[in-house]
């Protein structure tokens, strides 16, 4: 695990070491156990070291082939490197050390692009052929390692983070209008943009090639999730069986590394089940937790603190467990850091991501995590069955793309964006929401194929968002996280399982009439309080079933309690200030009657606020 940045001069302009070293030195908390800069004329390659697998010097990146044909800077885990190197020491590649990153070289120089689809792990790499005179950039399928990239005239420059372009002077910093209005329409991106202009994040399951000679730049998606149903079902027992078999496969799979390696420990089934198989092998193990002071909270909050959840299970499994809990000044005294280290909001209250981590770094290098879980098996039943009923494509995408505006009405989005109204009132936030499905032309005739729709939409857009947030806030603290449900044999086949195995209600809700009398908003989450049916079952065999048959919470503080409590100052202070950058772009009379309406109690906007708070300090950490 690692940081990589690079730049290519196609004016054919030598790159600057000096740059390129400030570029390297921009992402140094990604790799502190080594640096290297490689420069060849016109390109040039930077990496930072965080050593897992041969801690040794033969680890050094940028690493070049026998040759000097070769050369690569990259980021990740390949789980599976073993066996293609038995492969390709049979093809006759001679390894000078035991890591992952070299065998991922000879398998470009062998297989060229092809070789991504023999990769299972996570990964971003950059490779420099010298004779082709060409540069290839790829992204892991799921996107579990990011990679930014930006054009500016006759520059090519990336990195692991957008901090590294930055520290390009060539770049010249300015915030994205039309990546900002995706941000506050989805509380995400959907696209590859960001908030800083010209910059992209090159989409999960990518790769680019650029070639120096031609001056064309070709991008093609390698890999994408298909969820469908199966035409000839197999037998439920013979799901579970597979399910079980591929589960502990995937987790040990994912144990393989050269230093101490531990766990996240929540009170759900995904995280613990994980650290029951890796505590099979791993005696004593370390496991983590984040728990919340709920003195002040309310409503549904109350029950947000996993805590005993998380110890009883670390007394099941025997873990060496360890945990924090946070309380509303802790998000106050972070939001610098976290805003500095995200570089860009995404999806919802991440502070808490940053504590754990922090946590977990104090004694491990490395940490899986249950993230995944709930996109491949349906772990949010309530958000799939609003859209299970349609009468075509068109009226679906309606339903699921108002659920989706997670901040704001179109009419508050025109409001608060009334300062930079003329520069993004031609974009259309729906047709950005419809263009993710274009891959997964699936035919949609039945209940369940609009929800594989909704499973694709999530994997592609939410858990993307995890994804990037989660190697965000552990790399700030030189921390490797893995997922071991993003196991390409296993998410295989998850996406081939049938819905009737992953919601047990779908019948009962297609017969739900909306406009009956009585609580509906009741009876609605009564009937969709189900979910990964089939994973639950599977995952009794290794957590007790008073916790498999626990209802889905997220790993959420209770800020909507402490928005309007404790931290109500802080939320003041930071809204009320006119002089705040926000106001350059957001409304800030609108801004102003909306926050007002969750301090005074009338209408939760816990999530507007959260958006509001990161926004104002990135605004004071990047614009100028």
């Amino acid at each position: 695990m690692c940081g990589i940045t690079g730049i290519l001069n196609l004016d054919g302009d030598p790159v600057s070491p000096v740059i390129l070293k400030k570029m390297t030195d921009a992402i140094a908390h990604r790799g502190p156990d080594g640096e290297g800069q490689y420069t060849d004329n016109c390109l040039g390659l930077g990496h930072r070291r965080l050593a897992i697998i041969d801690l040794s010097p033969a680890g050094h990146q940028p690493m070049s082939t026998v040759d000097g044909h070769l050369i690569m800077t990259y980021n990740g885990e390949i789980y599976n490197f073993n066996e293609l190197r038995i492969e390709l020491e049979s093809l006759g590649y001679q390894f000078r050390s035991r890591t992952d990153s070299e065998v991922l070289l000879y398998a470009y120089a062998e297989w060229g692009e092809k070789c991504l689809n023999r990769l299972n792990g996570m990964f971003a790499v950059a490779i420099w052929d010298k004779r082709r005179r060409q540069l290839f950039l790829a992204r892991d399928r799921y996107g579990i390692k990011p990679l930014y990239y930006t054009n500016i005239g006759s520059r090519f420059i990336f990195g692991s983070e957008v901090k590294a372009i930055l520290a390009h002077p060539d770049y010249p910093q300015q915030i994205d209008f039309e990546g900002l209005l995706e941000y506050f329409t989805f509380q995400n991106f959907l696209t590859d943009k960001t908030l800083f202009k010209n910059i992209k994040l090159l989409p999960a399951g990518t790769y680019i090639c650029l070639s120096l000679d031609t001056q064309k730049q070709v991008q093609e998606q390698y890999w994408d999730y298909h969820f469908v149903e199966p035409d000839s079902p197999l037998d439920e027992r013979e799901y579970l069986e597979e399910l079980d078999r591929l589960f502990r496969q995937a987790v040990n799979r994912q144990l393989i590394s050269d230093v101490e390696l531990g766990a996240y420990l929540s009170g759900g089934i995904d995280s613990g089940s994980i650290t029951a198989i890796a505590a099979q092998q791993l005696p004593y193990i370390k496991s983590f937790t984040c728990g919340f002071d709920l003195n002040s909270a309310s409503g549904v909050e109350v029950s947000y603190d996993e805590r005993e959840a998380a110890e009883y299970m670390s007394y099941l499994f025997k873990t060496e467990h360890y945990e924090m809990v946070l309380k509303a000044g802790d998000m106050e005294r972070v939001m610098p850091r976290l805003a500095w280290h995200l570089e860009e909001p995404r999806v919802g209250q991440s502070y808490p991501n940053f504590y754990v981590s922090q946590l977990a770094s104090k004694f491990v290098k490395v940490v899986l995590a249950g993230t995944g879980g709930d996109e491949l098996f349906a772990g949010y039943p309530w958000r799939y069955y609003r859209a299970v009923v349609n009468d075509d494509f068109e009226h679906y995408v309606d339903k699921y793309y108002g659920f989706w505006q997670r901040l704001l009405s179109p009419e508050e989005i025109q409001h608060i964006f009334q300062p930079i109204w003329s520069k993004v009132e031609h974009i259309s936030t729906k047709d950005i929401f419809s263009s993710v499905f274009k891959q997964h032309s699936v035919e949609l005739t039945r209940p369940e194929d609009y929800v594989n729709h909704s499973l694709y939409f999530e994997a592609k857009t939410f858990l993307h968002g995890l994804l990037v947030v989660e190697d965000k806030l552990s790399m700030a603290h030189s921390l490797e996280t893995r997922v071991p449900f993003l196991d390409n044999d296993l998410v295989d086949f998850a996406m081939e399982i049938p819905t009737r195995l992953k919601l047990g209600n779908l019948t009962e809700v297609v017969r739900f009439n909306e406009n009956e009398p009585g609580n509906k908003t009741d009876k609605y989450f009564q009937k969709t309080k189900d979910g990964k049916l089939l994973l639950r079952k599977v995952m009794g065999n290794y957590i007790p079933k008073v916790l498999t048959e626990r209802v889905k919470q997220g790993f959420s503080a209770p800020d909507a309690s402490w928005f309007k409590g404790e931290s109500i100052d802080y939320v003041r202070n930071k809204i009320e200030d006119n002089r705040a950058k926000i106001y350059d772009f957001l409304d800030e009379k609108t801004v102003k009657k909306l926050v007002n309406e969750h301090l005074e109690g009338k209408k939760n906007r816990r999530l507007l606020i959260w958006s509001l708070l990161n926004f104002a300090e990135w605004c004071k950490q990047f614009i100028n």
